[in-house]
C-alpha cells in the first residue's frame, strides 16, 4: 500500500497536486497534510497559506511587507487571534442575556466590538454562526455583517442556510412615543415581533432589523430582543399600553 502511494505522488505532477491542495478548505488541508511526507510538504506551502490569509482577511496584506514568509503561521496565529476575540464577544452577550433577553443598548455594543476587532467575514462565519450557539449571537453576527462589513444579503442567507440556523428565531419588542395630535399626546404603542433570520434578510423583516440598527432613538425609546417561543404562530401584532 505505502508502494502504491509512492507510485501515485510520483505519477501526479507536481502543479496538480499544488492545485488540489489550493482547492481545500484549512480542515481538510491539513487532514491532507498528513498522509504522507510528500503531501505535509506541499499541504504546509507558503503560496497555498497566503492565498488562504487574504482570503480570510483581505485588509491584512496591505499591512505586510510584500516578501513576507510563514503565511502558515500568520495565519494560525491570526486564527487564534480573532478566535479569542469572538470568545469575548460570546461571553458578553450570553452574559447580557441570562435572562433569556437582551437590551438594545448591550446588543449594538457586542457589534461595536465586533468592528473595533476587526472580524472578517469567515470569522463570523467560523464563530459566531453555529447552529449551538444562542440565537441571539447569530443575530450579533447577521447584524455586523449586513451594516458593518456591507455583506450583500444574499451572500449571508448563503452561509446561515448551510449553517442550518436561516429558520432560528427571535422576538423583538420595541416601544414608541406616543404621537401628538391636537394637543394632546396619545398613549404609547408597543409593537412586538417574532421574526427568523431568514426575515431579516428579506423584506419581511426589513422594518425589525431597521429597528435593531437604530436602537432607542427618536420616538423609539426601549427596544429589547429575546429568543423566540417556538409555539407562537403570529408574525406581528401591535398593542397599546399606557402613556
Amino acid at each position: 500500500m505505502k508502494q502504491s502511494k509512492r507510485n501515485i505522488q510520483r505519477a501526479l505532477p507536481l502543479d496538480i497536486a499544488l492545485k488540489i491542495a489550493s482547492s481545500l478548505q484549512v480542515l481538510d488541508l491539513c487532514s491532507l497534510g498528513g498522509c504522507s511526507r510528500f503531501w505535509r510538504g506541499l499541504c504546509g506551502s507558503d503560496s497555498i497559506w497566503e492565498s488562504l490569509t487574504k482570503k480570510r482577511w483581505p485588509s491584512l496584506h496591505s499591512s505586510l511587507d510584500p516578501n513576507t514568509k510563514g503565511w502558515k503561521e500568520i495565519y494560525l496565529r491570526m486564527h487564534r487571534e480573532k478566535a479569542g476575540c469572538a470568545a469575548e464577544v460570546v461571553g458578553f452577550v450570553e452574559q447580557c442575556a441570562l435572562s433569556g433577553s437582551i437590551d438594545v443598548g448591550d446588543y449594538q455594543k457586542a457589534i461595536e466590538d465586533l468592528s473595533s476587532m476587526q472580524l472578517s467575514f469567515e470569522d463570523v462565519h467560523m464563530f459566531l454562526f453555529k447552529p449551538k450557539l444562542n440565537v441571539l449571537l447569530n443575530l450579533v453576527g447577521l447584524h455586523y455583517c449586513i451594516f458593518c462589513l456591507e455583506m450583500p444579503a444574499d451572500h449571508v442567507m448563503d452561509r446561515l442556510a448551510g449553517c442550518n440556523i436561516v429558520e432560528h428565531k427571535v422576538h423583538v419588542k420595541w416601544w414608541k412615543l406616543g404621537r401628538w395630535c391636537h394637543g394632546f399626546r396619545m398613549r404609547d404603542e408597543c409593537c412586538s415581533c417574532w421574526v427568523s433570520l431568514e426575515d431579516l434578510l428579506t423584506g419581511k423583516g426589513e422594518e425589525v432589523l431597521g429597528v435593531l440598527h437604530r436602537g432607542a432613538v427618536h420616538e423609539v425609546f426601549r427596544v429589547e430582543i429575546s429568543i423566540s417561543n417556538p409555539k407562537s404562530t403570529s408574525w406581528c401584532q401591535s398593542t397599546q399600553g399606557q402613556g
